[in-house]
């Protein structure tokens, strides 16, 4: 029962990282690339990151990474850390965080579809389906509610359909890199896994932003304060501490249930614009929230069958 109620506390705080602080990071990604230029921005963040979790697992006596595993951890990396970070980075240069948060809100379905056609099968339960639609929903009535700016900085309506289109991308690329680092060949313990992905992923977003000519415009100089601040809490508490906890709960929970942080964080976003940035809240805003927290609810309800936990889908450690 002990060993029950540690592992239900561990969950709990694991969801609660990824709830919070993942939905304020959109903001902080928002103030990051005011100054910095996005894909430096993501690489930095990452590769910081990675490097101080694989220096400390290291230390702590975890042996070399084998090159299946440097492969395992690129493939992981370019799908979320590029794919599913890069592109949202780059987009919030013309989209306002709020909106950048409701557009991510599709990974859930994403979630469920790749865990129902890929190598998994899983089927979906009803209470899932039905949570998943109920926050599609909220997210809906979120929208419909928002009177913020559409572009930023002057976008174009342009500029500002093709950056929403990339969020939509990044979001499905997220969701392809976390079906597959479920069963990926990483190393372990888990944050051993999760420093070789942030390594990898973050050196190739260096060598985009290099590719892209992002160094030549930067000026250290003309960093303003609060994005030195965004890009320190970027690193260590949406990398080290979310991220971390996001692909532990990959493989501890179902697809659909992992998923429903990204109906959480638009509603975080939003009141971290509303209180933070002067940005209204509406009433359509509050009744969106209230049915994204009762789409949470369903989920969760609906992520283990009757009688017990769900049979553990956890990959075993790495051998080769």
């Amino acid at each position: 029962m002990n060993a029950r109620n540690a592992s239900a506390r561990r969950l709990l705080l694991a969801f609660a990282a990824v709830y919070l602080v993942w939905g304020s990071t959109y903001l902080a990604i928002r103030f990051g690339v005011e100054t910095i230029p996005p894909f430096i921005l993501g690489g930095v963040r990452f590769l910081t990151a990675g490097l101080i979790l694989t220096v400390v697992s290291r230390v702590r006596g975890a042996p070399a990474p084998k090159p299946a595993e440097w492969r395992a951890a690129t493939i992981s990396g370019v799908f979320m850390v590029v794919g599913g970070n890069g592109l949202v980075c780059w987009a919030e240069l013309y989209v306002p965080s709020g909106l950048t948060a409701l557009l991510v809100a599709t990974v859930p379905l994403w979630l469920v579809a790749i865990a129902r056609l890929g190598p998994d099968r899983e089927v979906p339960r009803p209470l899932e389906i039905l949570g998943l639609l109920l926050g599609l929903a909220g997210v809906v009535v979120l929208i419909s509610g928002s009177n913020a700016e559409i572009g930023v900085g002057g976008a174009s309506s342009e500029q500002v359909l093709l950056s929403a289109l990339l969020i939509l991308v990044a979001s499905l690329s997220w969701a392809v890199g976390s079906m597959y680092n479920r069963r990926a060949a990483l190393p372990s313990p888990p944050l051993y896994g999760t420093g070789l992905t942030m390594t990898a992923g973050g050196a190739v977003l260096l060598l985009i932003a290099l590719v892209a000519g992002e160094f030549g415009r930067l000026s250290l100089a003309d960093i303003a304060a609060r994005s030195w601040w965004a890009l320190l809490y970027l690193t260590v508490f949406g990398s080290i501490v979310a991220f971390s906890a996001y692909m532990w709960i990959l493989r501890n929970v179902r697809p659909a249930a992992a998923g429903t942080y990204a109906y959480v964080n638009p509603v975080v976003a939003l009141f971290l614009g509303w209180w933070l940035a002067d940005e209204a809240f509406t009433l359509p805003m509050l009744v969106g929230t209230v049915i994204i927290v009762a789409a949470v609810v369903l989920v969760q309800r609906g992520r283990a069958p009757k009688g017990g936990p769900r049979p553990a889908t956890v990959r075993a450690p790495a051998s080769r």
